[in-house]
């Protein structure tokens, strides 16, 4: 199974490839603000390297937190798009080894409905002005 990891919690954001536990390709880079800009680029342009396409994908293993919240966001917003898109079972995680986790736990026939986001701290919400 072909395997979509994402990690955007942090300023430099992470995608990789795996089959089963194999890395085929992984990337890094400083997404900072262009994240949303990047992060279907970036996936796109390991699939080619591949040769394989969207569809090629068979699972989806995301980092679901403590991080930046608009990281996070994002990040999780492509992983829950394309698993409702292609039909593909998500798995969210939170512990350090949450690559080797998640992967587990796909192998294993495990799935989350959606990945949720954990931020780490309660939500701080901005009352409106009268």
């Amino acid at each position: 199974m072909i395997i979509l990891t994402i990690r955007t919690d942090k300023p430099d954001s992470e995608v990789g490839l795996y089959d089963g536990e194999t890395q085929l390709a992984y990337e890094t880079w400083p997404a900072h603000r262009q994240l949303a800009e990047t992060l279907h680029l970036k996936i796109e342009s390991l699939l080619k390297a591949q040769r394989m396409d969207w569809t090629s994908l068979g699972g989806i293993v995301c980092f679901q937190g403590p991080g930046s919240f608009t990281g996070l966001r994002i990040g999780l917003t492509v992983a829950n798009t394309l698993s409702y898109s292609y039909h593909l079972p998500i798995v969210a995680a939170q512990d350090p080894r949450w690559l080797e986790a998640g992967i587990r736990r796909l192998e294993n026939g495990e799935t989350d409905d959606r990945a949720m986001p954990f931020y780490g701290a309660d939500v701080h919400i901005t009352l409106p002005r009268k």
